[in-house]
């Protein structure tokens, strides 16, 4: 199983140790995501339930304020501000633990930022106007995933001629990118983004291969947990998925996962647990 080449990764104030996997704990706070819509909108109901992810075991806490599902409306920045900011801004003074901005808005970014947020998550790794020059000017780790057109429309034709190298060449691209704008490899995560632009097969193919990413020499990211990936092969509703949604983590962190973003998340931290007692390790949380 692989591991993180680097001991840690500094997180604003905080530095997130990569020495064994961690779990990210999945905060949407937006009316329409495909899992859990809805349900902690408000800055009331999702504190409480970050503090229960943290409790759980959960290392960093993801706040995403625009759905990224398929078929998903973009949202103004405004708002997307406005379902953001008194989450992160409650969130930071009430556990000072590790929040991650799920955010492809420069504004977004800068604001969760200056109120103490750690790590930029971008679905879209960066390239929004803007969104480069604003991450290279905060210091801040970021997460640069890869999709294959956008959120409206990303599942109705994905094609690829060979998926692991065309994801590996935009990997390739995106941190030459951030380079060249003064964003250090240091600062970089990888998250090959199963379900985005991906057919089931696409998504198969790189978790199985997922651990030729590590050739890069950057922490991976991998987030399937409820995914439409998981119900086809168990065929079974979102809310129903846990079971398929932890082997599937289990199987990322044993092809070189460092963080795995889920929703389920004392179900993943006990799993890891194994996987870190029969590497020899305890997980840290």
């Amino acid at each position: 199983m692989s591991k993180s080449t680097a001991p840690g990764l500094r997180c604003g104030a905080k530095l997130l140790d990569l020495s064994s996997p961690v779990v990210m704990g999945v905060l949407n706070v937006t009316p329409d995501s495909f899992s859990d819509g809805g349900s902690f909108v408000g800055r009331d109901k999702a504190v409480a339930r970050a503090g229960d992810m943290l409790e759980s075991g959960a290392a960093i806490i993801d706040v995403g304020g625009e759905s990224t599902r398929p078929g998903a409306a973009p949202v103004s920045v405004q708002e997307e501000l406005d379902r953001v900011m008194p989450v992160v801004e409650a969130l930071i003074r009430e556990f000072q633990c590790i929040v991650s901005v799920d955010t492809s808005t420069p504004e977004v970014m800068l604001a969760a930022a200056n109120a103490g947020a750690g790590l930029i998550n971008d679905v879209r790794a960066l390239q929004r106007p803007g969104a480069l020059d604003v991450v290279a000017s905060l210091g801040l780790p970021v997460c640069l995933m890869h999709m294959q057109g956008q959120p409206g429309t990303m599942q109705q034709n994905p094609n690829y001629k060979s998926i692991e190298r065309e994801v590996m060449g935009f990997f390739v691209q995106r941190i030459d990118a951030c380079v060249s704008a003064g964003v250090s490899k240091e600062r970089l995560l990888l998250d090959p983004g199963f379900g985005f632009g991906k057919t089931l097969e696409h998504n198969m193919s790189l978790l199985s291969g997922l651990a030729g990413f590590s050739l890069l020499g950057l922490p991976l990211l991998v987030g399937v947990s409820r995914k439409t990936m998981i119900g086809e092969i168990v065929n079974k509703p979102v809310d129903q998925r846990l079971c398929g949604s932890v082997a599937a983590a289990v199987l990322a962190v044993e092809r070189g996962a460092n963080i795995v973003r889920v929703h389920d998340v004392p179900e993943t931290v006990d799993a890891l647990k194994v996987v870190a007692a029969m590497r020899g390790n305890d997980l840290v949380i």
